[in-house]
């Protein structure tokens, strides 16, 4: 290309790369399988990357009737989990042509105005958390293909849903703090009504209730390190045989908890044994470091992107929950002696 061109085109990527200007379409196009080699492939997209060309998708889409744009819909972003959603979410689009918009429900839960004038003209598709699942039926995005993450399979809105493997890393939990000795638990509950918090607490009791001598309390709290702090420090004032084993439902809430075990008094975890839920960077920036859950958070959304491209395809999406896996920190130890 001569230097000074305005815009690189698909004749120079195809003269580049030593192909077919159709054989450059088949592949930006991500219909190159079977039809262009793998080295060829790559050969033009590394032509295309050096040269700086950028397919057409107006003219494109107009031909395809579709926008080539996902909706994600998340709660409100009160943590980096879901921007690490999105990254992976805009990775796997990226790589097929689509652009993702990210569309936060106000206050994590609820109805939500539509983003567009009509959304169904404006997408091709929607990605959305169960804790934001209110605000589909404003933007209409349960009329479009619909993958829910985080989502009750049995009785999910989306023609596919994508899940971590929440439940067994609770079950991680509870053996590792039972297998520290512990028999006294508080559950610091997320107060959001939303499955996947009714999944923490649904198998954190069945565990601790099949371990013999074991005590469970729980004390809501809404996700904010206030809120725990609040709902922690009344719960260790109770009356009664104090916990010596509290579990979060994710890393804010142990934040908070931190808090309230201080102005109470009490050490962690020589008095006072905290765990987490998602290894945010938050979980190694408390003293001492939190064991928490690892949740991958930007494969849970390459997963979402690639099961709605299964959905709009026609195809069946990837099984399977997502493993997660404990991370022991310093925040965990055996029970004092009583």
């Amino acid at each position: 290309m001569a230097r000074g061109s305005t815009r690189p085109t698909s004749r120079d990527v195809a003269q580049a790369a030593g192909v077919s200007q159709a054989a450059v379409s088949l592949v930006l196009g991500d219909k190159w399988r079977g039809r262009v080699s793998e080295p060829t492939a790559q050969r033009v997209r590394e032509a295309a990357q050096e040269l700086g060309y950028r397919p057409n998708l107006a003219a494109r889409n107009l031909r395809l009737g579709r926008t080539r744009t996902v909706l994600l819909v998340v709660p409100a972003l009160t943590t980096e989990f879901f921007a690490e959603v999105y990254t992976g979410a805009a990775r796997v689009a990226a790589e097929h042509g689509f652009g993702v918009v990210l569309y936060p429900s106000p206050e994590g839960v609820g109805p939500a105005r539509d983003p567009f004038a009509s959304s169904q003209a404006a997408l091709d598709g929607v990605i959305a958390s169960s804790m934001a699942a209110d605000a589909l039926s404003a933007i209409r995005g349960d009329q479009l293909p619909l993958v829910m993450l985080d989502s009750d399979p049995e009785g999910s809105l989306g023609a596919a849903t994508v899940n971590l493997d929440i439940a067994d890393g609770i079950r991680q939990v509870a053996e590792h703090l039972l297998a520290l000795g512990h028999r006294r638990f508080l559950h610091l509950a997320a107060d959001v009504p939303s499955w996947t918090f009714e999944v923490r607490a649904r198998e954190l009791a069945a565990r601790l209730a099949a371990a013999p001598g074991t005590d469970l309390r729980t004390v809501h709290a809404p996700i904010s390190i206030e809120g725990a702090q609040s709902a922690t420090e009344a719960a260790l004032a109770a009356t009664g045989p104090r916990p010596t084993a509290l579990v979060c439902d994710d890393d804010k809430l142990a934040a908070g908890a931190y808090k309230a075990a201080r102005r109470s008094g009490l050490r962690v975890p020589d008095d006072l044994s905290v765990t987490g839920l998602d290894d945010l960077g938050l979980a190694t920036a408390v003293d001492p470091e939190l064991t928490t859950v690892r949740l991958d958070a930007e494969l849970f959304g390459e997963r979402g992107m690639r099961a709605l491209l299964a959905v709009m395809e026609g195809r069946a999406p990837e099984e399977g929950d997502i493993p997660v896996h404990l991370v022991v920190r310093g925040s965990t130890a055996p029970p004092p002696p009583d």
